[in-house]
């Protein structure tokens, strides 16, 4: 039996919370460009994440949730709307058919991020993992054109699976609002108190620039 949205959005709530306390600050450079998923998303707001809250603990939540959306619309298109199924099964086995597929098969903390750090002016990669990625889709024989016909129906269908994907998206919200209590409270518990030492260490540094000497270095 299929389990209810109630029950799917309590299950990735928990599990979660249950990722949650091995969270820990990221060390490296910050990224310039924002997240495309978490940026501006009503999941966000409605889980009480707000700007204030590290983007790895949003993006962990942000996905899993999307992921039942995601799952509820596949449903969705199998039943109703064959023709928008059958150019998702033919790009499924295109994606099967390439050597490199490094998006795939990750955890929801990583899921939908981008495969390579943004890169350093005047130091370029040798290579990029999103580079090989399309090496390999290159060699790929493309999908079959369609006709204007064929392209006018399966808009169609694409604009009503979309209009059900945000139907099942604002009921999924209504139901993260009862969540927000705890959710908050273990953003309090695990998330906050680290962020709380970083700003301290930051301060103490800033308060002590050389090292508890007096003056510049050397004079």
């Amino acid at each position: 039996m299929e389990r209810s949205l109630e029950t799917q959005v309590s299950q990735a709530v928990d599990a979660w919370l249950r990722w949650l306390p091995r969270w820990e600050p990221a060390t490296h450079r910050g990224r310039v460009a924002p997240c495309r998923r978490c940026l501006g998303s009503p999941v966000l707001s409605a889980a009480g994440l707000g700007s204030d809250v590290p983007h790895g603990v949003q993006h962990g939540l942000s996905t899993r949730v999307k992921t039942i959306v995601d799952h509820a619309v596949a449903q969705y298109t199998s039943r109703n709307l064959p023709m928008l199924q059958a150019e998702l099964d033919q790009q499924a086995n295109r994606n099967r058919s390439r050597s490199y597929r490094p998006a795939e098969g990750l955890e929801p903390e990583f899921e939908g991020l981008p495969l390579d750090p943004d890169p350093v002016p005047g130091a370029p990669f040798l290579f990029t993992i999103g580079g090989l990625a399309e090496e390999a889709d290159a060699v790929v024989p493309a999908l079959p054109p369609l006709s204007e016909e064929a392209k006018a129906a399966l808009r169609q269908e694409v604009r009503l699976a979309d209009e059900y994907a945000s139907m099942v998206g604002r009921e999924v919200c209504t139901i993260l609002l009862r969540h927000r209590l705890r959710i908050q409270a273990a953003v309090g518990q695990y998330v906050e108190p680290q962020i709380a030492a970083m700003l301290d260490e930051l301060t103490r540094s800033l308060d002590a620039p050389f090292d508890g000497t007096d003056g510049l270095p050397g004079l």
